[in-house]
Order: C-alpha cells, then sequence, then structure tokens
C-alpha cells in the first residue's frame, strides 16, 4: 500500500501521466472526422489528471464524462476543470474502467489514452462497446510493436510489463472481429515520450525523494522509473503507443 500511495505521489503533480501530447490529441479527434460544433457525449476512461480531457472541453461541443480510479488524480482534474471554466463540460467521476455504470448505447466517443491496458486491449474494447452508439467512436492508445523483429532484451522485458504487447496489424485484426471498423491509426512520436513525459518525471525525481525522506521504497520507485527510461532510450525505434480510432458497426 505504502509503495502504491508512493507512486500517486510520484505522477499526480505531472501534466501527463503516460505518454502523449495535445497536438497528437488534436491529430486523433481531427482523424475521428469530430466536428466540433456538433453536440457530442464523450466519456475518457483512465483519465488520469485530465489532459486529454481538458484539451477536448476546449475544442469540442462536447459533455464529457472523465473517469479515473484514483480520487487522487480526479481531484486534481477537478480544480484544471474549475480554473479553465470547463466545469459545465467536464463531470469527473471515480470509479473502475472495468466495472463501468453507464446506460447502453450513452456515448458518441469513448476515448482513452494510455490506460487500456489496465484491462487489457481486447477485454477492453469489448467491455466498454455496449456504452457505445451504434456508428460511434472508439479512440484508445496501446503499447504496440512498430516492427516484427526486435531485440530478446526488450521483447522480455515488455512482455514481463504487459504480455498483451503486439504489432498494429495484430490489434487492428482485434478491432474487427470486436465488432469494430478501422478509421485510422498513427503512432505516438518521441517528444510524446521524452519531452512531454520522461523529462518531467525526472525533474521531479529530487522533490519526490525530498518529501518522502528519501526513504527505500521511494528510492526503489525513482529506479525503476530509471530503468524504464533507459530501455526506451535504447529501444525506441522498436514501440511506442499506437493510436487506435475505429468505428462501431451499427
Amino acid at each position: 500500500m505504502e509503495d502504491y500511495q508512493l507512486l500517486i505521489d510520484l505522477h499526480k503533480r505531472a501534466k501527463r501521466q503516460g505518454p502523449g501530447g495535445n497536438a497528437e490529441t488534436r491529430k486523433a479527434f481531427e482523424l475521428a472526422m469530430l466536428d466540433p460544433s456538433t453536440p457530442l457525449k464523450i466519456v475518457d476512461i483512465g483519465c488520469g489528471t485530465g489532459s486529454s480531457t481538458i484539451l477536448l472541453a476546449h475544442s469540442l461541443n462536447a459533455q464529457i464524462t472523465a473517469v479515473d480510479f484514483l480520487p487522487d488524480f480526479v481531484e486534481v482534474l477537478k480544480a484544471n476543470a474549475e480554473n479553465e471554466g470547463l466545469t459545465k463540460k467536464i463531470v469527473p467521476i471515480v470509479g473502475s474502467m472495468d466495472n463501468l455504470q453507464f446506460n447502453n448505447e450513452e456515448f458518441d466517443v469513448i476515448w482513452s489514452e494510455g490506460a487500456i491496458y489496465n484491462m487489457g486491449f481486447k477485454n477492453g474494447i469489448n467491455n466498454w462497446k455496449h456504452f457505445l452508439k451504434p456508428d460511434g467512436l472508439l479512440v484508445v492508445s496501446e503499447i504496440t510493436w512498430t516492427t516484427n523483429e526486435r531485440p530478446f532484451e526488450i521483447q522480455k522485458y515488455w512482455e514481463a510489463e504487459y504480455p498483451e504487447i503486439n504489432t498494429a496489424s495484430s490489434k487492428i485484426s482485434i478491432l474487427e472481429n470486436s465488432g469494430y471498423s478501422p478509421v485510422a491509426y498513427f503512432v505516438l512520436p518521441e517528444h510524446c515520450w521524452l519531452d512531454n513525459y520522461y523529462q518531467p518525471m525526472q525533474n521531479s525525481f529530487a522533490a519526490f525523494l525530498a518529501r518522502n525522506a528519501n526513504n527505500e521504497n521511494a528510492q526503489t520507485i525513482v529506479e525503476s522509473e530509471k530503468k524504464e527510461i533507459a530501455f526506451y532510450e535504447k529501444f525506441k525505434k522498436y514501440y511506442s503507443y499506437g493510436v487506435y480510432i475505429a468505428r462501431k458497426l451499427g
């Protein structure tokens, strides 16, 4: 439990809890062909502290339900929405992505950046599908191999971390076999990892350790994050997050 609270403490102050970027979020909703003037009902699943939620609320004529299972993250999102004057457009909810209490065919769009791995890609897209209206859109990012072959070292690391990691062709096939029609796909570029996620995290390590009296558990977390960063810097040409956009078949 202590390690869990330490991880929350490390990440809740960050703008992003995973790789991504404002330009890439915009690219996703443009590729999804979402009309900024059309009223939409969106659910952002695994919203974290709401970086994408806030951008979607500013950019679209949407009522957005933002869900995360960590109350600390949701509280940050609430504060950010208030500061941005978006409280009428964003409804923050504490909840688990595998036990969502929504109505069938309630949403025009399901959005989830860097979070579906908590359920697994196949399980997530199937579990959430009935919340989408017919012809509704699914937009998710998922850790993805970007080459068909890769060094054993990085293969072993990611298969231990997330056994469902696979190529885009495999993920698209899962979408096609799960009642979706693929619309678009793109890969998050390097700056989404290094500039937007890892560098701010590295800059926060000293303050994080100081807040937690430089204890052993906090040091272990920092070392684990440094290992992940080193793996990305060494093997970044072999994997990234893929952004998958698909339409639910009517």
